[in-house]
């Protein structure tokens, strides 16, 4: 199976890791609607090839992500067209990760913001560099939980922690992370090489319908959750979207992006 014509993401096939790398340096790897397109389209796909076991998705360079590229909303005419559409493709995109049958194996190499945060979740594992933390800041612009986030988080890290980062814009630390079993081990850079990779390709080598079918066992009693929470989210975020607390907040970082 050939992973080919992808202009946002850089997607490489190594052995039985199928690794998705988010490359977008000028804006700290922040996502765009194209890149959520090669996204879902990398996650289907993927659930075809038979000589993948794992989906490792990381960021190049000092960020994982930092979140959705809000910047390009101001170059689009027709403004009410492109919240409807980008929500749809949102949607599909998170719908991408609850389909997917193969172990995703999320990577955090740095700074993880919105969207980078809330994939995490959906993520059947996860490890973080010691220079991560993670940030959630949808109340702040007016916007609600997305990526089943207001599922994932109080079910992995408890409803109080999880209010505090989705409701108060709280960070959260790597050590922070590992602690509320956001993620199951922190890493040191130094040590991706040396330590993480060689790790993941021994877990590349596992008998890949038992890891297929283990996944869906445990994903068994989640699965109806999760797609409720997408629904729920997805419609309500398209609400916020026409609401004048998000569109105040956008003119207020479209002004800041400006004197940058």
């Amino acid at each position: 199976m050939s992973y080919l014509n992808f202009d946002h993401l850089i997607v490489q096939k190594e052995g039985k890791i199928l690794v998705i790398k988010f490359y977008n340096p000028a804006k700290k790897n922040c996502l765009n609607r194209f890149a959520y397109q090669e996204l879902t389209r990398a996650l289907t796909e993927v659930n075809n090839d038979e000589e993948i076991t794992i989906v490792v998705i990381t960021g190049v360079g000092e960020y994982f992500t930092a979140g959705n590229e809000l910047s390009l909303a101001s170059q689009v005419p027709d403004f009410g067209a492109l919240l409807k559409e980008s929500n749809d493709i949102f949607k599909s995109m998170i719908s991408s990760f609850i389909n997917c049958t193969k172990l995703i194996f999320t990577l955090v190499n740095g700074p993880s913001i919105g969207i980078g945060t809330t994939i995490v979740g959906l993520s059947d594992v996860a490890w973080c560099a010691e220079e991560a933390h993670f940030l959630t800041p949808f109340s702040k612009l007016g916007l609600v939980p997305e990526a089943c986030s207001s599922y994932t988080f109080p079910l992995i890290m408890g409803r109080s922690k999880a209010t505090e980062m989705l409701l108060l814009n709280e960070k959260l630390s790597a050590q922070e992370a590992y602690h509320f079993n956001f993620v199951s081990r922190v890493f040191k850079l130094s040590e991706l090489d040396s330590v993480v990779w060689p790790k993941i390709r021994e877990y590349a080598e596992l008998p890949p319908h038992s890891i297929k079918e283990s996944k869906r066992l445990i994903n068994v009693s989640l699965r109806e959750n999760l797609i409720r929470a997408n629904d729920e989210e997805c419609a309500e975020l398209l609400n916020r979207m026409y609401d004048d607390e998000f569109v105040q907040a956008m003119v207020k970082f479209l002004n800041r992006k400006s004197k940058l």
